[in-house]
């Protein structure tokens, strides 16, 4: 499992972005209406959004890897990680599932919410090898002490209550994420309602999402030019 979760880890920007094309695979509907199914999808990603958005305002953990390798530089407790070690796997998992149900397709999210979970199941088992290694004792404890995923309940509202949102590194270091996932459940979207033969009955929700689609493009495009003219830094 850690040499698979090693492997996942290594090559996770091309591998994941890899899963979405299970989101075209033909099957039994959900919903008659993929609007539906999209509404809910988006409802359930934003909610993987907000844990990310979340976790990364607050305290943020820098564990994004060096030449390819699991890595972080110190053992982040506070924040968002005193409820949960993984709040941005949660998340993340949140919006794979948000898009499997935006799929309307019953083929699709039978192969790709297993295939996520298991793929974050796989780096979480590399990660904490390396942080129990690195941290020792210190790690362990932690481990004992917090959730793998579900988030502890107790005291997170004094968490977040008594935290400082830094709005800053949340554009930085996120601006990405949101858009790549609207997108893709934008044009999944589309391409039900086209192949339902939906399109010119649903012209106002086309329409609307295509919209939707515009500013999301935009919104990434200054969040872009402002981080790349340091206009934008993380705090």
């Amino acid at each position: 499992m850690i040499a698979i979760g090693n492997f996942l880890f290594r090559h996770r920007n091309a591998l994941f972005p890899l899963t979405c094309l299970f989101l075209l695979l033909p099957g039994p509907r959900l919903y008659e209406d993929p609007l539906i199914a999209a509404s809910i999808g988006a409802v359930c990603a934003l909610l993987g959004q907000v844990v990310r958005a979340v976790t990364i305002s607050l305290d943020y953990i820098v564990r994004g890897g060096r030449q390819g390798k699991v890595y972080a530089d110190d053992l982040v407790i506070s924040g968002i990680y005193h409820h949960s070690r993984n709040p941005m796997y949660v998340g993340n998992i949140l919006i794979g599932v948000g898009l499997a149900i935006a799929s309307n397709s019953w083929i699709a999210i039978a192969l790709t919410v297993p295939l996520v979970m298991f793929a974050y199941a796989a780096i979480i088992a590399a990660e904490e090898k390396f942080l129990s290694s690195k941290f020792g004792p210190a790690f362990d404890a932690y481990r004992n002490d917090v959730p793998r995923w579900l988030p502890r309940i107790r005291g997170l509202v004094s968490t977040l209550s008594g935290a400082t949102f830094h709005w800053r590194r949340l554009v930085v270091k996120e601006y990405g994420t949101p858009a790549g996932w609207i997108a893709i459940l934008c044009g999944i979207t589309l391409y039900n309602l086209w192949s339902s033969e939906m399109w010119a009955q649903r012209l106002d929700a086309v329409i609307g999402i295509a919209a939707v689609v515009a500013v999301t493009f935009a919104l990434w495009i200054c969040a872009r030019v402002l981080k790349k003219a340091r206009i934008l830094r993380a705090d």
